[in-house]
């Protein structure tokens, strides 16, 4: 597997889509879905679709920058948290980019300030693109254009 297929425990990750420039992102590979710091969660109707308008501190320890942004209600999933509670979450679908990379996920809208990463990539969002080197960190965040 080459250079370009790992990515390491932790990577800087784009989300064009959700006019996300850059967000640090845990990868990991215990959790089955990804999920997203989301609040300020409002669903309406737009010719016939469920839209859903969120804000998102991108940001690590910084409650002052604020992204809106909305996205297409995939569904609301019963998704159990690190605790182990089962909630029901939004759930959109949305590109990402890591390093050169660019492929659609899913990712559940969940509160995550007390959570030391704004965002988690889970193992099915990774599969079959990337191996995760456990002792590496923004390994793609360092890759040129």
């Amino acid at each position: 597997m080459s250079a370009s297929q790992i990515i390491g425990w932790r990577e800087f990750v784009a989300l064009p889509q959700l006019k996300i420039g850059r967000i640090k992102a845990k990868i990991d590979t215990g959790a089955r879905s990804s999920a997203i710091h989301a609040f300020n969660i409002q669903e309406r109707s737009q010719k016939g679709k469920k839209i859903i308008r969120f804000e998102i501190h991108p940001l690590q320890r910084d409650d002052q920058t604020i992204i809106t942004t909305e996205a297409e209600l995939l569904e609301y999933r019963k998704i159990r948290n690190s605790g182990g509670t089962a909630q029901f979450r939004p759930v959109i679908k949305t590109q990402i980019e890591v390093g050169q990379d660019l492929w659609v996920i899913e990712l559940s809208l969940t509160n995550r300030d007390v959570m030391g990463f704004r965002m988690l990539l889970g193992r099915q969002a990774v599969r079959n693109k990337f191996l995760v080197d456990p002792g590496g960190s923004f390994l793609q965040s360092r890759r040129k254009p």
